[in-house]
């Protein structure tokens, strides 16, 4: 079968045939149907970032996925929970392997967990033809769903994770980070009744594609220009909730900034390195701030499947992030595309 593959330390991947992996106790194969560029991704092409270390050589790389159950291992008929699964069933899968055992695993914190693996980091991922995973992790999606959308349900899992650390019905909502989480952001925020979006990215091409899901302003990260806008909707006080999609030191400080006493800050972006704000802020305006990270296991499925299962307008929505698609075969100019910062969510079509 044909995999993308990290072959060698260093810049770069390989598309490679290797053998089918046959599924192990307790695993489900699955014959992979899209598959979502990453960040992750990207910083394990270049060989930047935090890949070094990470990955044991060689290994498959995809984690942002969707796929039909071809086979079931030894043992997952007899397993409580795997009634549901069928062969033929199109599947997302949860990315997280976690142990089962720790604390958290244990209190039904599973994205928590201390010794969590990631697909196509820890192990071998889905940008391939084939890819086996723990039955636990596949997601049986309904018929309303269809390949690229869940393959989009990692990144869109984030997304809804992040907005569920507030209440946005009838608030006043500031993201920062324009990325295809972001954007996503913005639809759900929409969505769940907000008062007021708005977003802010330093690329004009991500602003446009925030403002077609409903953004009521996509704006230049500039403090006289937010103000302007604030004033423009009425937004007296300051925002309500602030989410994070950046990672950017000066994206949090804006967040701090503009949002009123009392917000709530949920923080997904991930930053490359450590940096100072407004402490004293943040303590007498009384903000909160949320780490977030990956999707809650598995609380977190059922919301993005239920939003989006009922909702044709979300739906589409959602599907406008995917801006580009590949084959295979053109996996560099997908990877080229994605590093470009001005696509939305690059695709791989493995049925080509």
């Amino acid at each position: 079968m044909r995999a993308l593959r990290k072959t060698s330390e260093g810049p770069g991947l390989e598309l490679v045939e290797i053998p089918e992996p046959v599924p192990g106790w307790g695993e489900i194969k699955i014959r992979v149907e899209r598959t979502g560029l990453c960040g992750t991704d990207l910083h394990i092409y270049r060989w930047d970032g935090g890949a070094p270390g990470a990955m044991t050589l060689p290994q498959t790389l995809g984690h942002e996925f969707s796929g039909v159950i071809v086979e079931l291992g030894p043992g997952v008929e007899d397993e409580k929970g795997a009634e549901d699964l069928r062969l033929g069933q199109r599947v997302s899968v949860e990315g997280h392997v976690v142990c089962g055992r720790c604390r958290n695993c244990r209190a039904g914190r599973g994205h928590m967990c201390v010794r969590s693996k990631g697909i196509g980091v820890n192990r071998d991922g889905a940008f391939a033809d084939y890819v086996v995973v723990p039955f636990e992790n596949a997601w049986v999606q309904p018929d309303t769903i269809d390949a690229e959308l869940a393959a989009l349900f990692d990144p869109l899992g984030n997304a809804v994770h992040t907005c569920q650390q507030a209440t946005l019905t009838g608030q006043d909502v500031l993201i920062t980070g324009a990325g295809p989480i972001g954007i996503m952001c913005v639809a759900l925020a929409k969505h769940a009744g907000a008062r007021h979006v708005v977003i802010t990215d330093l690329n004009e091409d991500r602003l446009d594609m925030a403002r077609k899901v409903g953004a009521d302003r996509a704006l230049q990260p500039d403090a006289e220009v937010l103000r302007e806008a604030m004033v423009e909707l009425r937004i007296r006080e300051g925002f309500d909730v602030g989410l994070e999609l950046s990672g950017a030191p000066s994206a949090l400080q804006m967040l701090v900034d503009f949002c009123n006493h009392g917000a709530m800050l949920a923080l997904l972006g991930l930053p490359t390195k450590p940096f100072a704000i407004e402490w004293g802020k943040v303590i007498t305006h009384m903000l909160t701030i949320k780490g977030v990270y990956g999707r809650e296991m598995y609380d977190t499925w059922y919301v993005a499947t239920f939003l989006t299962e009922t909702s044709p307008e979300l739906r589409e929505a959602l599907r406008s992030v995917i801006t580009h698609r590949f084959t295979p075969d053109q996996w560099e100019e997908a990877f080229a595309t994605a590093g470009s910062g001005r696509a939305g969510k690059v695709m791989i079509d493995w049925e080509k």
